[in-house]
């Protein structure tokens, strides 16, 4: 049977991808103890910074960048966090796909 991760743990992974579990891990000395909670700050660091990049670049080309690179950038951002919500509530430490990999680079 799988271990049950603690629920302070669940909390702060799913709270990760909302960037106030990410402070909370770098605050509690006990979430830097979590694999898990880890993992998940690592996925939602990479995350945000897909949302920021598509952001920037949909912002500084005008129209194509208004019309198509914000709304497609923006719905692809949106179901990555939805789906890192899901991994982190049903204790799945799931790479999300295309840019799940460079969570592991992230040195935190």
């Amino acid at each position: 049977m799988a271990k049950k991760k603690s629920d302070d743990s669940k909390i702060c992974a799913v709270l990760a991808y909302i960037l106030f579990g990410v402070i909370w891990y770098f605050v509690d000395e006990n979430m830097k103890k979590s694999k898990f909670v880890k993992f998940h700050v690592q996925q939602a660091l990479v995350l945000l910074l897909l949302s920021v990049a598509v952001n920037f670049i949909g912002a500084i080309i005008p129209i194509l960048g208004w019309i198509i690179i914000l709304p497609i950038g923006n719905l692809i951002v949106f179901v990555l966090w939805v789906m890192g919500i899901y991994y982190a509530l049903t204790d799945k430490e799931k790479e999300l796909p295309i840019i799940g990999k460079y969570g592991k680079k992230l040195k935190i």
